[in-house]
C-alpha cells in the first residue's frame, strides 16, 4: 500500500547535499583536466595560493557539515511527531535543544502558546545565521586574499620596472647591450604580474565555488526552518 502523505514531515537535507556532492566532484574533474595550468599558476606564488586553497578547503568541509548537521534534527522532529518514543538510536538534538526541553517527551498532549513557538523560531532562526556567518566570511576572506596577491604582485610590478630603468644606460652606445639589460630585466616585472594574477584568479574562483556551496546549504537550512515553521 502506498503511505499516506504527511503535509507536515520535514523532509531530509539529503537532496542538497548530494547537488552539493556532484559541483563539488565536477570542479574537481575541471581541475584535474586543467592540472598543467593550474599548477603553472600555483607555482608563481606558492605560500598565498596555497593559503587560499587552504582556505576553500575548510570552506567546502564546512557548507557540507551545515547541511548534515540538520539531518538528526529533521530525523527528531518526525520521531517525535509520529509519537514513537525517543530510544538511544536517535541522538539528541542540537540546534533543537531549546524545542526538546521545552517540549521533552509528552508527545501530542503539548501544546504551544504562539509566544512560546516564536520564541523557538527566533532561537532556531538565530543558531542557523551563527552557523553561516563563518562561511560568509570565508568567501569574503578568499576575495581580500586574492585582491592582496593582487597588490603585492603589482607592487613587485612597479619597482622592478623602476629598477630596470633605472639601470639602462643610453650613453654606453651599444644597442644590444642595452637590449639584452631591458630584456633581463623585464623578467622581474613578469614574475609580479603573474603572482597578482594568480593570486587573483585561485581567490575568485575559490569565492565562486564556495559561494554555490553556501548557497545550497542555505536553502537547505532555510527549507527546514519553514517547514518547522508550519508544523509549529
Amino acid at each position: 500500500m502506498a503511505r499516506e502523505y504527511d503535509p507536515h514531515k520535514l523532509s531530509s537535507p539529503r537532496v542538497y547535499l548530494f547537488s552539493m556532492l556532484i559541483f563539488t566532484v565536477l570542479v574537481g574533474f575541471l581541475a584535474f583536466i586543467l592540472y598543467r595550468q593550474i599548477w603553472s599558476a600555483f607555482s608563481t606564488n606558492p605560500g598565498l595560493n596555497g593559503l587560499i586553497l587552504g582556505v576553500l578547503t575548510v570552506g567546502i568541509l564546512l557548507a557540507f557539515m551545515q547541511v548534515i548537521r540538520l539531518m538528526p534534527e529533521v530525523k527528531w522532529v518526525n520521531t517525535f511527531r509520529r509519537g514513537q518514543a525517543y530510544d538511544g538510536r536517535t541522538r539528541d538534538p542540537v540546534l533543537l535543544a531549546p524545542m526538546a526541553a521545552m517540549l521533552g517527551e509528552a508527545g501530542d498532549e503539548v501544546a504551544l502558546s504562539t509566544g512560546s513557538s516564536q520564541s523557538i523560531l527566533d532561537s532556531i532562526g538565530n543558531r542557523l545565521d551563527e552557523r553561516r556567518e563563518i562561511s560568509r566570511y570565508l568567501i569574503s576572506l578568499l576575495v581580500f586574499l586574492g585582491l592582496l596577491g593582487t597588490f603585492w604582485g603589482l607592487l613587485g610590478t612597479i619597482s622592478s620596472i623602476g629598477d630596470t630603468i633605472g639601470s639602462l644606460d643610453p650613453r654606453s652606445g651599444d644597442a644590444n647591450d642595452i637590449l639584452d639589460s631591458l630584456k633581463s630585466g623585464l623578467q622581474a616585472p613578469l614574475d609580479g604580474m603573474g603572482t597578482a594574477f594568480s593570486s587573483s584568479l585561485f581567490g575568485l574562483a575559490g569565492s565562486l565555488v564556495l559561494g554555490f556551496l553556501d548557497l545550497q546549504s542555505g536553502q537547505a537550512q532555510n527549507r527546514f526552518y519553514l517547514e518547522l515553521e508550519n508544523w509549529l
